[in-house]
């Protein structure tokens, strides 16, 4: 997915979207062709529905004004802005995707043209997003271009065909047909496993992550198969197997030596038996073992109340480790306080704790106000 580099730009994603950014693709576009009206085009674009547009509304807002004002064919109109973006690619990152969403907006029913112009594109930016229209219109050829693309010299172009054809990507549609069968998507990340850019090889341990959430048994006998190849490939297949991990799943967490942890105890558990809004759950606990403590993934499980009463899981890791000692203590705490992510209710949560995937124990604790 892509790194969001600019998110300090401004308190809100959506406010990336602005003026100062517009005004400096316009006068590019005008570089090009001088008939661009930026007046009426600004006019259109902060309308009275603009404040209240959230990010990805804004981006097609703007990409679809941009097609109305480029007033040619649409492969003119690419040409021009093929010639814009390298001018302002390197000062901005997730802005830019309205270059490529003008080829969604535009370009669906040219497959030549648009392929060409989301390679120049992805650079410095991403065309993940905009592909995706593609693959579902046009699915054989679509994934042969991202065969193409996995050979690339660009590692931006490369990485394209990885994340672009994830069954899961966030942000983006789901792709029904490689959730249910990867093959075609195999095929690339095969091509992209040993690639020498750490960027690329991220966006392969995503793509399989997403594998293992619907074809757990491909996914297990991919890794297993790429493990035993090339031993150098533990820490990108580690990073795919993340999900499995924090599910417990015992024959993944055999591939990384966490074995069943039966010579192990866990003792003396204090906790924050209440948490206040914005404060911390701390809790410490002794690990003892008859022998020694071996290969440890120490993970807490906190059992968050939901709005219905039941509740929703969520494992977050400590630590790992090899040890040749017969304890260890431990200390941690997490933090109550507000994120855009998760809504807190008050009441009963419930913590644990996992070693090697296997719980050892639940505690309640009560959530409650300041006051």
């Amino acid at each position: 997915m892509l790194a969001k580099k600019s998110v300090q730009m401004a308190k809100l994603l959506k406010d990336l979207y602005n003026k100062e950014y517009l005004s400096i693709v316009i006068c590019e576009i005008q570089k090009v062709y001088k008939k661009f009206d930026d007046k009426a085009f600004f006019i259109d674009i902060f309308d009275k529905f603009w404040e209240q547009k959230e990010l990805k509304q804004r981006m097609r807002h703007i990409s679809t004004c941009m097609g109305l004002y480029l007033p040619f064919k649409y492969e003119k109109n690419i040409n021009i802005l093929k010639q814009v973006f390298p001018n302002i690619s390197t000062k901005y990152n997730l802005e830019n995707i309205i270059f490529q969403d003008f080829v969604e907006v535009y370009g669906l029913d040219n497959f030549s043209v648009s392929m060409e112009a989301l390679e120049v594109f992805t650079h410095n930016s991403t065309s993940e997003f905009a592909i995706r229209q593609f693959i579902l219109k046009y699915p054989q050829q679509t994934m042969a271009q991202m065969l193409i693309w996995a050979k690339s010299e660009s590692f931006h172009v490369r990485r394209l065909a990885s994340e672009g054809s994830r069954p899961r990507l966030p942000w983006a549609i789901v792709l029904t047909k490689f959730k249910e069968n990867p093959t075609q998507i195999i095929e690339i990340l095969e091509l992209l496993k040993d690639d020498e850019s750490k960027y690329v090889r991220k966006s392969v341990a995503n793509s399989l992550n997403d594998i293992s959430k619907d074809n757990p048994i491909i996914f297990k006998k991919l890794v297993k198969e790429w493990l035993h190849v090339e031993p150098k490939r533990k820490a990108l297949v580690k990073h795919a197997c993340r999900t499995l991990l924090k599910a417990g799943d015992s024959e993944v967490l055999e591939l990384f030596g966490f074995t069943s942890p039966n010579s192990i105890h866990v003792e003396n558990f204090e906790y924050s038996m209440e948490v206040k809004q914005d404060g911390d759950l701390n809790f410490s606990f002794l690990i003892k073992s008859d022998k020694v403590l071996g290969k440890l993934r120490l993970e807490y499980k906190i059992y968050f109340l939901r709005a219905n009463k039941t509740y929703g899981e969520k494992v977050f890791k400590i630590s790992e480790f090899t040890s040749t000692c017969r304890e260890k203590q431990v200390n941690k705490k997490h933090s109550f306080k507000k994120i855009s992510t998760r809504k807190y209710y008050f009441g009963i949560q419930k913590i644990s704790i996992l070693i090697n995937g296997v719980e050892f124990l639940k505690k309640e604790f009560l959530f409650s106000t300041h006051c």
